[in-house]
């Protein structure tokens, strides 16, 4: 006799959550409330994804045959489902992982027969604001992710805008400001560009330039004021290029107690009253509301969709 969860509860979704720093990697029959979740450094390709599928089929003996699933992933990535290359990962400076397919290898692994959606982890964690956090309702979303890297993902009507492949948001150029404070270190951490947004403000930015992590720097400590200002200009830029209905910034970084509030702050300088039909500030720059756990909960969206 089939057991309660295998004959009563919707198909079993999957998620993958792969950022540059860790693999976060979920199961459940409904998004918001995944039934089971493990978190690991991303390592070397092929040990992460065999941890990855390790956790599916323990999950599969304990709940039922997975029916989707869904990978949001740190880029650049070829998500053009109709590419020749779809599934793998792009030029990374991340060692290893350059022209290794994660697609193909979870189905090599797990079988032909479950179906994947293979998106960046921006785009899966604006799904996941859509539907469950702070752009409900929304139809032009953007989602910011500050951590290891920068990225961005664009969402019109809950659906993931690409072009000839994903927005690359972090590599957008702004102004070197580091002239203005006195620092250890100044200069881009960007291997491919000297003035990008991802080499002044990703977590190994501030770390470079300040000789410490983010989160061992005080609250008053003038990285932040400077971090603030590049995250400003990146927001006037993406307004002007696409003026969404919402911005929404997360990540590791983001967290940094006060610092959305200076986003504002400067953003308001920056923009100089061009755009008067903006929303109030505190409704235009958002954190996530699903916090942390917008990218893996965008995944299992999904796969709810491919269902």
């Amino acid at each position: 006799m089939d057991s309660p969860e295998t004959s009563s509860n919707p198909p079993l979704l999957a998620g993958i959550e792969a950022g540059g720093t860790k693999y976060v990697c979920a199961v459940g029959h409904d998004p918001e409330n995944p039934l089971s979740e493990i978190r690991f450094p991303t390592g070397e390709p092929g040990d992460t994804i065999g941890e990855a599928v390790n956790f599916f089929r323990e999950a599969i003996e304990q709940y039922g045959p997975i029916g989707a699933m869904g990978i949001g992933t740190f880029g650049p990535a070829d998500i053009n489902s109709r590419s020749s290359g779809y599934g793998g990962i792009l030029t990374t400076p991340k060692p290893g992982w350059a022209g290794y397919n994660v697609v193909s290898a979870l189905r090599e692994r797990m079988g032909e027969s479950v179906p994947i959606t293979f998106e960046t982890d921006v785009n899966a964690a604006a799904v996941g604001e859509a539907e469950f956090g702070a752009a409900i309702q929304k139809r032009n979303v953007c989602y910011i992710t500050i951590g290891t890297g920068i990225g961005g993902g664009f969402l019109h009507d809950g659906v993931p805008l690409h072009g000839r492949m994903h927005p690359e948001i972090g590599h957008m150029l702004v102004p070197n400001l580091e002239g203005e404070y006195e620092m250890s270190n100044p200069g881009s951490v960007c291997p491919f560009h000297d003035n990008c947004i991802e080499g002044f403000a990703s977590g190994p930015a501030i770390e470079k330039r300040w000789g410490a992590p983010g989160h061992e720097l005080s609250d008053d400590h003038p990285a932040w004021d400077l971090q603030a200002r590049y995250l400003a200009h990146g927001c006037v830029n993406l307004t002007a290029a696409w003026s969404p209905d919402v911005i929404i910034i997360g990540g590791g970084v983001i967290q940094q107690k006060g610092l959305i509030p200076r986003i504002r702050e400067h953003f308001a300088k920056l923009a100089g009253d061009y755009w008067g039909n903006l929303p109030p500030m505190e409704d235009y720059i958002q954190e996530p509301g699903l916090g942390q756990q917008a990218g893996i909960v965008g995944a299992l969206a999904l796969a709810q969709r491919l269902l």
